[in-house]
């Protein structure tokens, strides 16, 4: 097993943040089999591409919400790294339960 589970789309409401938010956050070590992936499907030619992370964020991206972690951005270098046997890896964590503490009853 990678994932936790694997969805189509994202439980969580919008939550607005640029890239430029999401690099004030500092990566962590996430287990992967603790993430739900956010995507059914992904493109080949990108899981094999050296260069996918070129021009975005080095770390993948998920978003804590209701007591689960979503994989939200970085399913390819999550997919990579458990080709490595890697059962973890660095990313950056949203916490909107820590941001809309009144939004967990939803």
């Amino acid at each position: 097993m990678i994932f936790k589970a694997v969805r189509d789309g994202r439980p969580y409401p919008d939550h607005g943040f640029s890239s430029r938010d999401w690099a004030t956050i500092p990566p962590r070590t996430m287990r992967l089999a603790e993430l739900t992936a956010t995507k059914r499907e992904l493109a080949l030619d990108h899981l094999l591409d050296e260069d996918s992370t070129f021009y975005g964020d080095l770390f993948p991206h998920a978003v804590q919400w209701q007591g689960e972690t979503y994989l939200e951005d970085g399913l390819h270098r999550a997919l990579r790294a458990a080709l490595q046997n890697r059962q973890s890896m660095h990313m950056r964590v949203l916490d909107l339960d820590a941001l809309r503490p009144g939004s967990s009853g939803q």
